[in-house]
């Protein structure tokens, strides 16, 4: 196992690069899409029910020359770039609603999934869904009155429409007027079996494993479209799409804690000895749907020191990262919460292989 930080766009720079090595970690996973503000002290827009803002980057895609910059940069100061996170909404909007420009988005896709394999970089994770994670609230709910995101369905209007030019809670055209029709569990299976079709070929030429992330919030039904990955056995619906090397899970343990049916020891063990996980979010939880909050690593629901041995048993040779955690209260609480937990993680993976 290897000890990870993912790192959004805004903390790429020396400083950051710096911070994860210091705290343990071998390796970065890198969110190019510019969702998360606030410099070097990052926090999500936190107005999350009116969408996480507006991305400027309609037809402009990675390219090569800045994929590799980025991995030689972060290789410079001893770390690997292990995956992108996520692709950017103005790249694939059309993709996910199922559009007129999807087949243009898609050949898009397709060249900057060669240029992230001919970069070096070998995970691309990504998140398949509509309405994307809503429906957050920012609260001082963690241990200590740390601040923690939380979700409770009974304060939000679970079926408030998207509006049109937006996905994925992000808005790729200011311009657009009305509301984004209702689409069903059948339509957004089409849509995704039509995206691995598509990719999955690609990514296993290119050397790059393509990895899905469950959703969260894990209902069936999010702002009038269908989610597909909101249990466990709908998120192992995955695998039956296709039996590449190169269809895989983000596996994010807090979601599949916070899954009603969600038991996240059977899911890590399962999988992690069928191979079937690109990279893990290491996080934890308390409670489940409708309402749960996240919790620093050591206090939430799961054993994360039994997880921990599920993986080791098992073989598992993958990154773990914190992807995000509640903050803490000093003049740098983002990075005081990530040092929180890759110090108990660095510590609880020592220990277990002691």
């Amino acid at each position: 196992m290897r000890l990870g930080l993912g790192l959004y766009k805004s903390l790429l720079n020396d400083n950051n690069f710096r911070f994860a090595k210091q705290a343990g970690a071998t390796d970065i996973v890198v969110q190019l899409v510019d969702y998360v503000k606030g410099g070097d002290s990052p926090r999500l827009t936190l107005n999350y029910l009116d969408g996480w803002g507006v991305t400027k980057n309609k037809g402009k895609y990675w390219t090569y020359e800045e994929l590799r910059s980025l991995r030689e940069e972060i290789e410079s100061h001893g770390l690997r770039l292990a995956a992108i996170e996520n692709f950017d909404p103005a790249h694939w909007y059309d993709i996910l609603l199922d559009g007129p420009e999807k087949t243009s988005q898609m050949e898009a896709l397709k060249q900057m999934l060669r240029d992230i394999g001919r970069a070096g970089i070998p995970m691309m994770g990504y998140y398949f869904s509509l309405a994307g994670v809503w429906g957050w609230s920012s609260r001082d709910s963690g241990r200590g009155s740390a601040k923690s995101v939380e979700f409770n369905q009974a304060a939000v209007v679970i079926d408030r429409p998207i509006p049109k030019g937006m996905v994925w809670n992000m808005q790729y055209d200011e311009d657009q007027s009305g509301e984004v029709s209702p689409v069903g569990r059948k339509e957004m299976w089409e849509r995704l079996t039509y995206f691995l079709g598509e990719m999955l070929p690609v990514a296993e030429d290119a050397g790059v494993r393509l990895v899905a992330h469950p959703d969260d919030p894990p209902v069936p039904k999010l702002r009038r479209t269908a989610r597909l990955f909101y249990q466990p056995n709908e998120y192992e619906k995955l695998l039956d799409i296709s039996s590449s090397p190169a269809n895989g899970f983000e596996l994010c343990m807090g979601t599949i804690q916070e899954m009603s049916q969600g038991d996240v020891y059977s899911f890590l063990d399962k999988h992690s000895s069928m191979n079937n996980i690109g990279y893990i979010h290491f996080r934890n939880v308390v409670g489940k749907v409708p309402h749960y909050r996240e919790a620093f690593v050591d206090e939430g629901d799961i054993d994360m020191v039994r997880a921990l041995r599920i993986l080791k048993k098992n073989n598992y040779n993958g990154i773990l990262i914190p992807d995000h955690t509640p903050e803490m209260s000093c003049n740098a609480p983002w990075h005081a919460g990530m040092a929180f937990a890759l110090g108990y993680m660095r510590g609880a993976m020592q220990a277990i292989e002691d």
